[in-house]
C-alpha cells in the first residue's frame, strides 16, 4: 500500500501494476508546461482515466502539482436525467476534493450554444429527428462545445494535452484511427482536427474488465466509491456514450446511455433497462423518444414534414413522372404539438425531481423567435406563450419581440384572400415581413434582390409545384439526350477525320 495515496498501487491491471501508469503520468505531466484537459463523460472509461490522473497528482509533492488540469464534461441538455445527476454530483465531489488536496484542477461542464441545441433545431427550426443518414446533432451538441473549450485553452497556453479514455478494444475502427494519429516512439498522438492539441490515452490497451477491476480496486480518491456507476450500467444494460471530440469517436446508440432523445437507433435499450430496473418515472421520456423515432420511418415522413425545405424550395428526386419529393422540416403544427407534450412531461417528471429541466427558458425564447420568423410558416399568432401557459398552468416574462405587428386575425384574413384570389397567403406574409424589415432604412437598394428571392421560392399546392418540376425535368432530360447525341457525332467525326488523314 502507498502511504500517500492509501491505494493498492501494486495491484496489476492489464498485466502492469497501477504504479506503472502513475509513473508514466508523472513523467508526462512534469515534462512541460502544457495544461491537461481530461474528457469526462461520466462513464467507466473516462472515470478510470480521471481516477488515474488524480491518484498521480495526489502522489506528487504539492509544489509539483500546480500545472493546470481541466476536467471538461459535455452536457447536451438532453442527457438521460439519471446520468446527469451522477455526473454533476461526481464533478462537485472532485472539485471540492481538489481544493482540499491543493491540486490545480478545475471541473467544467460545457453546453451547446443555445441556437444549436436539440430542441431549438428540432422544435424551433423543424429539423427531423436524427437518423444514421442525417445525424445533425453530434457536431452541434457534442463536438463543437468541447472543441471550443479546448481551443480556448490553446489560445491561452499555446498547446494542450487532451486526456481521453479511448480504448483500442472499443472497436476496430477506433483502433485504426488511434494508431493512425500516433506519433512514432511517443506516448502522445496528434489530435485529429484541433491544431496545437495532443491526445494522451493512458488506458488504450485495457479491456472493459480491466476498467471495472481498477475502479473497484480501492476507494475513489475524491471520496466514496463507484458502486452507483456500476449500478447505472447494470440497470441500463448499456455502455457509456463517450466524450465526442471529433468525428472518429464512436457515436452514441447501440445500447449506450447518452441522450434520452436519441433516434439513431430503433430501440433505446438503455432507457428501457432503467425503466425495467425501477426508474418508472422515465416512461414518459421513453414514449416521447419513441414518438420521435416513429417520424423517421420512411412511410411516415410525409405525414409530419413539410414538402418544402427551409430554403422555400421543393427538392425532388427521380425522373419525369416518377419524381418523388424529399420532405423538409416538421410542419409547424406538429412542432407545436411536440412542445406542448414536452412541457407536460417536464411538469410530470418534476414530481420526481423538482430541479429537472427538460427544456430551458433560453431554448423556449429561441424556439419562439424561430417560429415567428419561420421561412415557410411564420407564426403570426405568437402561439408559444399560450402553449407554455396551457401546458404548465403558469405564466412567465417573455422577451420583447416584433410579435404583434401581425396577428392571427391578419393571418386568417390572408387565408381567406388566398381562397378568393389564388395567391398563397404565406407568400404575402413573407413579402410583408420583408417590407417591415426594410422600413426606415435610408438605402433600400437590395430590396428588389430580396423580393426576387422570395418570389423565386416554390409557392402554391404541391401538385402545381411538382407539375413544374416535371416540365423542368423533361426539358433537362431532352437537353441531356441532345448533348449525348452531339458528343456521339463528334466522336464519329473525329474517327472519320483520323481515318482520312
Amino acid at each position: 500500500m502507498n502511504s500517500v495515496l492509501n491505494f493498492p498501487v501494486d495491484t496489476a491491471i492489464a498485466g502492469l501494476p497501477i504504479q506503472h501508469y502513475i509513473d508514466e503520468i508523472h513523467s508526462l505531466y512534469k515534462a512541460d508546461n502544457r495544461p491537461w484537459v481530461i474528457g469526462y463523460s461520466g462513464g467507466k472509461d473516462s472515470t478510470s482515466i480521471l481516477q488515474l490522473v488524480y491518484l498521480a497528482l495526489l502522489a506528487l509533492p504539492e509544489e509539483e502539482r500546480q500545472k493546470p488540469v481541466f476536467v471538461v464534461s459535455s452536457d447536451t441538455l438532453v442527457e438521460t436525467p439519471v446520468v446527469v445527476g451522477l455526473i454533476t454530483g461526481t464533478l462537485e465531489k472532485i472539485q471540492n476534493s481538489a481544493v482540499q488536496h491543493g491540486i490545480n484542477l478545475h471541473t467544467q461542464q460545457v453546453v451547446p450554444n443555445v441556437k444549436e441545441t436539440f430542441w431549438v433545431n428540432l422544435i424551433g427550426k423543424g429539423y427531423p429527428a436524427p437518423t444514421r443518414q442525417f445525424r445533425w446533432c453530434t457536431e452541434r451538441m457534442k463536438i463543437n462545445p468541447v472543441s471550443e473549450f479546448i481551443l480556448s485553452r490553446v489560445a491561452e497556453y499555446g498547446e494542450v494535452i487532451v486526456v481521453l479514455g479511448s480504448r483500442i478494444a472499443e472497436s476496430s475502427s477506433r483502433a485504426q484511427v488511434m494508431r493512425k494519429h500516433k506519433i512514432e516512439g511517443k506516448r502522445l498522438a496528434k489530435h485529429i482536427s484541433l491544431p496545437s492539441a495532443y491526445v494522451y490515452t493512458p488506458i488504450e490497451d485495457w479491456t472493459a474488465d480491466d476498467v471495472w477491476e481498477f475502479l473497484f480496486t480501492g476507494e475513489a480518491p475524491w471520496g466514496g466509491n463507484h458502486q452507483a456507476l456500476f449500478n447505472l450500467y447494470k440497470d441500463s444494460n448499456a455502455g457509456e456514450c463517450p466524450l465526442v471530440i471529433d468525428t472518429s469517436t464512436p457515436s452514441c446508440g447501440n445500447s449506450r446511455f447518452g441522450c434520452w432523445v436519441c433516434t439513431v437507433v430503433s430501440k433505446d435499450k438503455a432507457i428501457d433497462g432503467l425503466i425495467e430496473s425501477g426508474h418508472t418515472w422515465l416512461k414518459p421520456l421513453q414514449e416521447f423518444r419513441n414518438q420521435l423515432y416513429n417520424t423517421t420511418i420512411p412511410e411516415n415522413k410525409n405525414e409530419y414534414r413539410n414538402f418544402k425545405r427551409r430554403s422555400g424550395k421543393v427538392t425532388s428526386t427521380g425522373l419525369d413522372d416518377d419524381l418523388k419529393v424529399i420532405p423538409g422540416p416538421y410542419w409547424l403544427s406538429y412542432r407545436k404539438e411536440l412542445l406542448a407534450k414536452l412541457l407536460k412531461i417536464q411538469k410530470e417528471v418534476q414530481k420526481e425531481d423538482p430541479n429537472l429541466e427538460l427544456i430551458t427558458p433560453g431554448e423556449l425564447e429561441e424556439i419562439r423567435n424561430a417560429w415567428l420568423h419561420d421561412p415557410n410558416e411564420p407564426d403570426w399568432e405568437d402561439s408559444l406563450p399560450k402553449i407554455y401557459q396551457e401546458a404548465l398552468g403558469e405564466d412567465r416574462e417573455w422577451a420583447e419581440s416584433d410579435a404583434g405587428t401581425f396577428t392571427k386575425l391578419d393571418s386568417d384574413l390572408l387565408a381567406e384572400l388566398e381562397q378568393k384570389h389564388k395567391v398563397p397567403a404565406a407568400l404575402i406574409m413573407k413579402l410583408m415581413e420583408l417590407e417591415l424589415s426594410m422600413d426606415g432604412l435610408s438605402k433600400r437598394s437590395s430590396i428588389f434582390d430580396r423580393i426576387g428571392q422570395v418570389l423565386g421560392q416554390d409557392w402554391g399546392a404541391l401538385e402545381e409545384i411538382m407539375q413544374k418540376h416535371q416540365v423542368v425535368s423533361k426539358k433537362q432530360n431532352y437537353l441531356d439526350e441532345e448533348e449525348k447525341a452531339l458528343q456521339a457525332q463528334y466522336i464519329e467525326f473525329e474517327k472519320i477525320k483520323t481515318h482520312a488523314a
